[in-house]
């Protein structure tokens, strides 16, 4: 076998449209790892986010989350290492949405914040209530999102989204000029904004060193531009069929789309 990692995006990768995983991925994947293959999630989603994936894969390795943020330990429920954002950047981060009166979800310590439902907050819940109540994620309504960054220990990031795709990008770039922060487009309609120097790339190689393995020893799967640092960075890099042309232009390898069952058979040719 020349892999012995498999990264794994959730959101447009491993997770079909509906939410759920290809009934071929998770057999693949339990025989990845009865061989003794690592399984590891790599998402822009807060840990909370993420259970109902976590326990379908049965997975015993912690998972990179909020595009490496963060690394959170589901065995023991903490967060092992991190980089949360200053709470003075952050606090600048919201006035800077409500001049734009653009919406922002804030992601802190165990929770998902929000001030004004819109569309995705409501499908968000909505999935949620899908979900048997020990699975659902910690999803709140606050009066104040300014006032909900201070109280909070530690700040993840900021998912940002507007159907205005041409103003949502002309204020991911004022963010990183003005404050000098991470702004990376995890959806069609969503930019994450996170401390800079974070990234999915950087927080699976500092776990696959403290494993003892290189990242030529990694497969990884991946559709957005979030994934870009993981997926130029490891032994073999799998862009979904769905992603943008320019995604796919930069990868390893190109697969079919999250409906088709690509990642099964890539895992069966590269490792079992």
């Amino acid at each position: 076998m020349s892999y012995r990692i498999i990264a794994l995006d959730l959101d447009g990768t491993l997770l079909t449209p509906n939410k759920t995983i290809l009934p071929e991925s998770l057999e693949a994947l339990a025989k990845a790892r009865q061989a003794g293959v690592k399984v590891l999630i790599v998402t822009g989603r807060h840990h909370v986010a993420i259970h109902p994936f976590y326990q379908a894969l049965a997975l015993d390795t912690p998972a990179i989350c909020c595009n490496g943020t963060y690394l959170y330990d589901y065995q023991a429920k903490k967060v092992l290492h991190s980089d949360p954002l200053p709470k003075d950047q952050a606090q600048r981060v919201i006035e800077m949405l409500d001049d734009a009166a653009i919406h922002g979800l804030l992601y802190v310590d165990d929770a998902m914040l929000y001030q004004a439902e819109t569309g995705h907050v409501t499908r968000t819940i909505n999935w949620g209530l899908t979900l048997p109540e020990s699975q659902r994620p910690t999803f709140l309504h606050v009066d104040s999102l300014a006032g909900a960054a201070q109280s909070a220990q530690s700040i993840w990031k900021f998912a940002v989204s507007h159907q205005d795709t041409a103003e949502l990008q002309r204020f991911a770039q004022k963010v990183e000029d003005e404050l000098g922060l991470a702004c990376e487009w995890s959806w069609h309609d969503q930019v994450d904004i996170a401390k800079a120097g974070n990234s999915k790339g950087k927080r699976l190689a500092e776990w696959v060193a403290a494993e003892g393995y290189q990242m030529s020893d990694v497969l990884a799967f991946g559709d957005n531009y979030n994934d870009l640092s993981m997926l130029e960075t490891v032994g073999l890099g799998v862009a979904m069929g769905n992603a943008d042309e320019a995604i796919k232009a930069r990868a390893g390898r190109v697969i079919g789309t999250n409906l088709e069952p690509g990642i099964a058979e890539t895992i069966y040719r590269e490792i079992l």
